[in-house]
């Protein structure tokens, strides 16, 4: 496909400095920018590559001026960042989109199936399952009895979604994930355990994104909740009984323990973890590798094992980088009043 750069400005709502008429046929990176490319500028660490690259054209901030001559067209809007993220999405959304249901899907006859849908090889859906408008499922999805998937939605490839669970519609779950395997119940027995038997679901409403091979456990009883416009990356565990509350986000590895209440947009850094049967408020930031063991207030920002306010964190880590000098020290005092 091919954009002239005064194409790209009207639909960003853009002011262009340079050739209006530069054609786009691709997008790159910045620092590997070549004819035809069109790159963006965000992050202040990528700066001196747009007096290099050679993308024919850069989105950038208004605010940007450059300090050196440019040689790529720059596209100037409000925030390039999500100017880029609108542009890709518009790309997306003009590809054909896939329709249709393959010879080899196995979908039970008390199966309801919407309009528009695509319906790849191997897939299996079972009974009374509800599938709404416009949903794309990709092969070896296998969506169990009862389930029901919203319009719009896309299930990748080998996607599984358990029995009696309920995705809602505009919502993109990526390859390998699980939605309502069984929650993670057992009662000491002895020198044995007894399994619990999960008899909940899982409950995802719309506008909802989950990563590849996350798990998303059902319930003992009621429902694992992910609210909507909740944002989770890959090889993520949401234990059993888990809420989830609306525009949270949280990166790769994260763990999350039953009956976890989790409030609304927060942000969870990579392999972060929260104990089992405590309530974060709205708003709350926990940084990378951080381990909350008790309910926190909202707005709080934390760090560290077991997770402390952030400048609380900061201070420790300082203080443990001079703890070999202060051993040392110490040592040398002792020595000293022995010597006395």
């Amino acid at each position: 496909m091919e954009f002239k750069v005064a194409q790209i400005a009207e639909l960003l709502g853009a002011e262009v400095v340079g050739d209006k008429e530069a054609v786009i046929t691709t997008v790159c990176k910045i620092e590997k920018g070549f004819k035809g490319g069109l790159t963006f500028l965000a992050n202040p660490k990528y700066t001196h590559y747009i007096y290099e690259t050679e993308a024919t054209a850069a989105i950038v901030n208004q605010s940007f001026v450059p300090e050196h001559p440019v040689k790529c067209t720059l596209i100037k809007v409000a925030d390039s960042y999500s100017a880029f993220a609108k542009l890709l999405d518009f790309y997306i959304k003009s590809k054909p989109v896939k329709r249709g249901i393959s010879k080899h899907a196995c979908i039970a006859e008390s199966a309801k199936i919407g309009e528009n849908v695509y319906i790849g090889e191997f897939v299996s859906i079972g009974e009374n399952v509800v599938v709404g408008d416009n949903t794309q499922i990709f092969p070896q999805v296998c969506l169990g009895d009862n389930a029901k998937v919203g319009s719009n939605t896309v299930l990748n490839a080998g996607v599984k979604v358990y029995a009696e669970c309920v995705i809602g519609s505009n919502c993109i779950i990526h390859a390998g994930a699980v939605i309502g395997a069984d929650g993670f119940g057992f009662a000491p027995q002895d020198d044995n355990f007894i399994k619990i038997p999960q008899i909940g679901n899982v409950v995802i409403e719309d506008n909802v994104e989950i990563g590849a091979n996350t798990c998303i456990d059902r319930a003992t009883m009621g429902s694992t909740v992910i609210h909507q416009n909740v944002k989770l990356d890959n090889l993520i565990q949401i234990a059993h009984n888990v809420e989830i509350g609306e525009g949270s986000a949280f990166a790769a590895q994260v763990g999350i323990a039953g009956s976890a209440k989790v409030g609304k947009h927060c942000i969870m850094g990579g392999q972060s973890a929260v104990a089992g049967h405590i309530a974060l408020g709205d708003k709350i930031m926990v940084g990378a590798k951080a381990g909350v063991t008790h309910s926190l207030q909202g707005g709080q920002i934390v760090l560290g094992q077991p997770a402390i306010p952030f400048n609380e964190e900061k201070r420790l880590i300082i203080y443990r980088k001079k703890l070999p000098e202060l051993y040392k020290r110490v040592s040398e005092l002792e020595k000293k009043l022995s010597e006395k």
